[in-house]
């Protein structure tokens, strides 16, 4: 996907309860959490569908975020709050927001539109970044997905 095909438009999110597994360290071990969260996912019934959308809120950019300081939190919309687990999966809200949005097809190694939002949209839209951070939706996941039809959704919050 080529950063000239993303479009963007400017939506209202709605507040979203979601569990949460914290990740901290290198982007190259990502898959690593990722694994665990899903084997959690699939241990209490939270297979990915429109009750259960898989999001992942991105605190820094994978590409310069200094040597084991990636954070993301993994994350997966519930509609009740999760039990204290062995797992260390907690509970947390992403709130609502005005968030400017792009779809990425394609493959998660490298999401164009996140740079593309960041460094292209942004600084010419006359809009503010908000205090809080990217975050995507991943729209289709699971291991039956082609890495060229994988879809992301990208949200930029804004003031």
């Amino acid at each position: 996907m080529s950063m000239a095909e993303i479009q963007v438009s400017i939506v209202d999110f709605p507040e979203t309860k979601v569990a949460v597994l914290e990740y901290i360290g290198s982007p190259k071990l990502e898959h690593e959490a990722v694994a665990r969260f899903v084997a959690w996912r699939k241990l209490n019934g939270l297979p990915p569908s429109a009750l259960h959308r898989s999001y992942g809120v991105h605190y820094n950019d994978p590409r310069s975020a200094p040597v084991g300081e990636y954070r993301v939190d993994l994350c997966v919309s519930v509609s009740e709050d999760v039990p204290a687990n062995e797992m260390g999966v907690l509970n947390k809200i992403i709130s609502a927001r005005r968030c400017a949005v792009a779809r990425h097809i394609g493959s998660r190694d490298n999401v164009v539109a996140a740079a593309y939002l960041y460094e292209q949209w942004l600084p010419q839209s006359g809009e503010q970044q908000s205090d809080f951070p990217l975050f995507f939706h991943y729209v289709n996941v699971g291991p039956h997905i082609a890495v060229q039809d994988m879809l992301t959704d990208v949200y930029l919050p804004l003031r």
